[in-house]
């Protein structure tokens, strides 16, 4: 019977995430597997969507965004009957263990499939850098840097016409991609969900850095926060200044993956084909004190990741 590891990508799509696949590939042929490419994440598996992987099949993806193998969200899968239909499935293409590369959701799929009898190895891949278990994931980096491009860009044109900028960014449930961001760019302020805001205070910094000469300003939103137009009518209400509200949106999802995202990549898409290799499953892959290792699943979606409070204050303190 021939050894076969399925992989998959599932949620949002990530620059990096094709790095993992061919990592994934080519480091499970070198040890004698052959490789399933699951198209559509678990719904392509629950519809038996497959595609045979091999060296030239992914020999010029690394340098993509998005994912090869596409990806989709999969409500179904909470549903205890589908996940025992893929675990069968799975058996019927002699797969001995599948690699699911996402977020939470992506998790607790894997989760579910490694308790029904499918080792499952998750890699975090996702722009938002809000998997608890893992200090980095895969599309962090090369997302904030689309931001700041985006931003420098905004900057420009702000600075010709003397506006507030006020650009919303990713980041739902968690505020590092607005964080970040908003340091590197010097933001007068960044509002994000892990932090109470006033927008108040918000108007009167912007007043008080306008008697120091400053011509234009730069407001980050993350997108949990919501309401960026309004922000920008209140601002510009409050002080004259022209504001322009901008919503990055999805162009922050593509893009060729940056250096750290591809290497990231592919430590951890060969790191869970070692694992795979051992028989061990229901384990997500992590980066963490400058090594990759791995935690069990359960443990890994128990864990709350903190905000950077520290970063928080530098922002305010040096950005102005």
């Amino acid at each position: 019977m021939e050894k076969k590891i399925g992989v998959l990508t599932s949620g949002g799509d990530s620059p990096g995430m094709n790095a993992a696949i061919r990592a994934v590939t080519r480091s499970a042929i070198f040890k004698g597997f052959k490789v399933v490419g699951i198209l559509r994440g678990y719904n392509g598996l629950l519809n038996k969507e497959f595609v045979d992987l091999d060296v030239r099949t992914v020999s010029d993806i690394i340098q993509r965004g998005g994912t090869a193998i596409y990806t989709a969200r999969c409500p179904e899968f909470k549903e205890w009957e589908n996940v025992e239909k893929a675990k069968k499935i799975c058996e019927e293409q002699q797969m001995c263990g599948v690699v699911t590369i996402g977020g939470d959701g992506t998790f607790r799929g894997a989760a579910d499939l490694s308790r029904a009898g499918i080792p499952c190895i998750g890699i975090p891949g996702t722009i938002d850098n809000d998997i608890q278990c893992s200090e980095y994931t895969i599309g962090y980096d090369t997302a904030m840097n689309t931001v700041v491009e985006m931003i420098d860009k905004l900057r420009d044109t702000s600075h010709s016409h003397e506006r507030c900028a006020v650009v919303e960014v990713m980041g739902r449930h968690a505020g590092h991609i607005a964080l970040a961001t908003g340091l590197a760019c010097g933001a007068t302020a960044v509002l994000v969900p892990e932090m109470p805001h006033d927008i108040d205070s918000i108007i009167s910094r912007i007043k008080e850095v306008r008697s120091m000469g400053k011509k234009q300003f730069i407001i980050v939103v993350a997108e949990g926060v919501g309401g960026t137009q309004e922000i920008a009518e209140q601002i510009e209400k409050a002080t004259g200044i022209e504001s322009r509200a901008t919503i990055l949106g999805h162009v922050q999802r593509g893009g060729s993956p940056t250096v750290r995202d591809r290497v990231m990549a592919s430590e951890m898409g060969y790191y869970a084909v070692e694992l795979l290799e051992k028989g061990i499953g229901n384990r997500v892959v992590g980066y963490k004190d400058g090594k990759i290792y791995d935690v069990d699943i359960q443990e890994a979606l128990s864990m709350k990741k903190p905000f950077n409070e520290r970063r928080y204050k530098i922002c305010d303190e040096i950005n102005f």
